[in-house]
């Protein structure tokens, strides 16, 4: 099946002016792409389960030099479809998003967005379209010393499994979801870097 990409990358770029900002490409670090296994905050120590999805947090700009987005970065929904779901996570609010495109086993595609502040009036059942702003980032250092990201998990979920129970715990369950990279879903410029970054050192030094 050949699912149109997403112009998710061009929605976030003008919606948080990072153009302005003189935006090149995104850096991903280890541990931040699909099915990493290590970390990427902290001592970069082992994940409890592979990554489900992708980490937005690092790009380069037109200088070389690596910048990170920030706190309340909106967020926009990668297609066009209804809010299925939205519960708490350790970071924030998830958001499921189930879209009208179809496996052949009946399975829909759904787009999650973990670790967020969904915008007011957001609420299950609501129809939004690709580029619509879902939410902004959570402000995780309150949580944990991680910087703020846009988590984006994109799975082929069962159109009979009930929306409620959707949690993480179920989306990392191979017999219900079948996760994918969302990198394969949305057009963008990025590169991966092969050694790891401490983010100690994009924290504001301390007093």
């Amino acid at each position: 099946m050949t699912i149109e990409k997403s112009r998710f990358h061009q929605f976030i770029i003008k919606q948080n002016n990072f153009d302005r900002l003189g935006f090149e490409n995104w850096v991903f670090y280890p541990g931040m792409l699909f099915n990493d296994h290590h970390k990427w905050w902290s001592d970069a120590g082992i994940r409890r389960q592979p990554h489900e999805g992708v980490d937005f947090c690092f790009y380069r700009d037109t200088t070389g030099g690596i910048r990170t987005i920030g706190y309340k970065t909106k967020i926009p929904a990668l297609y066009d479809g209804r809010v299925a779901h939205i519960h708490d996570d350790f970071l924030g609010k998830s958001i499921y998003v189930q879209h009208n495109t179809y496996d052949e086993r009946r399975h829909a595609l759904f787009t999650i967005y973990g670790h967020t502040i969904p915008v007011n009036g957001l609420n299950t059942g609501d129809m939004v379209s690709e580029g619509n702003i879902l939410a902004t980032t959570a402000n995780v250092r309150e949580h944990a010393r991680i910087l703020p990201h846009v988590h984006i998990t994109v799975a082929w979920i069962p159109v009979s499994f009930p929306h409620e129970r959707l949690t993480w715990k179920m989306i990392n369950a191979p017999q219900i979801t079948t996760l994918c990279n969302p990198l394969e879903f949305i057009d963008c410029k990025f590169t991966v870097e092969r050694e790891w970054v401490d983010p100690e050192d994009y924290f504001p030094a301390k007093d």
